[in-house]
């Protein structure tokens, strides 16, 4: 038996599905990844679904390498966590029969129907929106009633990874905030909630709070997997809120995670709600707090896909060096998306602004290193709306986006503020998935404890050029809506 214990950790991302073994002390071992196979719908126009069954395959593959690669590693708890909004309907029989990730947007068309926001703002801490999960319900059951008339329960894609482990059906407070279903202030569902959206409460499964044993893995799925012995399964969360939990952060902090969107969230041990509707209240995975959140949406898949086009054959060094020699240079802006907008799933008009005749010293670095100043542009614009002047604030950084030194630095400069990073942060969902079992096992084990701050360096050009990257923000608006009036 080794002496070296660790956890496997599932974590179900937008883009792709990883399995982790990491160590106790929070030190992300192996990790196998794969992409997520999504499918459209035509019915709706703009929605994804997903087979639960070849995700499961997937991801039991994942398992299978990450153990053999790590085979010293004595496994002592297995846990999930995914993307939020998303979810994995169950039939009769207990088989999940359809997966809705989180850019499904099935329930757009109806958004609008719903009535009483202001009531469902102050139960649900956000505003309806076809990116939470209650609305796709109600798309489906507009136009597919035969898909829908086949659910019997639903989960978030993250305790449906559990329910494959266990057998249980529940759903941790963390992700049952995306439902629109659930009662943010008391942590329980609420039967108004399910009347508004035409839900059945009797979908709804028990909820179990993050770091609850739900007991111990299947011998069907112990074999599948190749775990030798007995262990226990033990309820993950959200990505974000684990990430945010993999910080150590504390009330009142603020915490950018960074990766395929970027939240920009501030701790509270109080719940409540933003009186001008600027941002969303949500459960965190630690008992009694919540977290403030405004979201750019999406950000870091922007800038893996301006990867494949620029640098599909070269590495992540290879274009940060490059975007190093001209990141003095701004000859490129960039608008992706609808960071500006209160809708965060929203199709829109975008692209690229730089001078013409085209300069040829513009290379490709311009153009991605463009998309890195927006990410930091969208969490300067977030963060103003979130604390509103506060002062003495603590901001920590985590995901995969901080793994670019100039991203990192380009926001500390332009929020003025010191950045705090800890080791492991590139992983933090699976850190703070490693923090949790730890609590729940009763194990006294230090993590990772190594801290990089990123000081602010006084210069004055981020905000100018934050100035322009607005005007950018504001000339693709109008471009849009004279477009759509045109079309009409």
């Amino acid at each position: 038996m080794s002496d070296k214990k660790g956890y496997l950790v599932f974590d179900i991302g937008t883009g792709n599905a990883r399995v982790a073994v990491v160590s106790v002390n929070g030190e992300v071992l192996v990790i196998e990844r794969d992409d997520i196979q999504y499918e459209t719908e035509s019915l709706y126009p703009d929605s994804r679904y997903f087979s639960p069954k070849r995700l499961w395959n997937q991801v039991v593959g994942l398992a299978k390498q990450a153990l053999l690669k790590a085979a010293h590693i004595e496994i002592i708890g297995i846990t999930s966590t995914s993307q939020r909004q998303g979810i994995v309907l169950l039939d009769d029989n207990g088989d999940p029969f359809l997966g809705l990730p989180n850019i499904d947007n099935r329930g757009r068309e109806w958004e609008a129907s719903i009535t009483d926001r202001d009531q469902l703002f102050r139960l649900t801490g956000r505003l309806p929106s076809a990116l939470f999960s209650g609305l796709k319900l109600y798309g489906l059951k507009q136009r597919q009633p035969e898909l829908f008339e086949r659910v019997r329960q639903f989960t978030s894609i993250s305790e449906w990874v559990l329910y494959q482990l266990n057998g249980t059906v529940v759903y941790e407070p963390s992700q049952a905030t995306e439902t629109l279903l659930y009662d943010v202030a008391n942590n329980e569902w609420s039967p108004y909630l399910c009347d508004v959206f035409d839900v059945p409460l009797s979908f709804l499964p028990k909820i179990k709070a993050s770091g609850t044993v739900v007991g111990t893995i299947t011998e069907e799925a112990r074999r599948k997997i190749g775990i030798e012995q007995s262990i226990p399964v033990i309820v993950g969360g959200g990505d974000t809120q684990l990430a945010v939990k993999s910080t150590g952060a504390n009330a009142g902090d603020i915490v950018v995670v960074s990766g395929t969107t970027t939240p920009i969230v501030q701790i509270s041990d109080h719940f409540g709600t933003s009186e001008e509707q600027s941002y969303w209240t949500n459960t965190h995975s630690e008992k009694g707090q919540w977290l403030f959140e405004t979201n750019p949406g999406i950000t870091g898949l922007n800038y893996q896909k301006l990867k494949s086009i620029f640098y599909q054959n070269d590495s992540y060094e290879t274009m940060d060096a490059e975007i190093s020699e001209i990141k003095g240079d701004n000859a490129c802006v960039s608008a992706l998306g609808s960071y500006v907008s209160s809708d965060k799933n929203a199709l829109a008009k975008g692209g690229f602004i730089f001078e013409t005749p085209i300069s040829p010293n513009l290379k490709r670095a311009h153009f991605v290193c463009a998309a890195l100043k927006e990410i930091a542009f969208s969490v300067k614009w977030n963060y103003d709306f979130l604390t509103k002047q506060q002062k003495d604030l603590k901001i920590w950084g985590c995901g995969g986006g901080f793994q670019s030194r100039f991203l990192t630095q380009f926001m500390a400069n332009l929020l003025n503020k010191p950045i705090h990073v800890k080791e492991g942060f590139e992983h933090g969902s699976i850190a703070g998935a490693a923090v949790i079992c730890n609590e729940t096992l009763n194990l006294d084990q230090e993590t990772a404890t190594s801290l990089s701050i990123y000081e602010p360096e006084g210069h004055n050009i981020e905000f100018a050029l934050y100035e322009e990257w607005k005007q950018t923000q504001h000339f693709f608006a109008e471009l849009r809506n004279k477009t759509a009036v045109t079309s009409s």
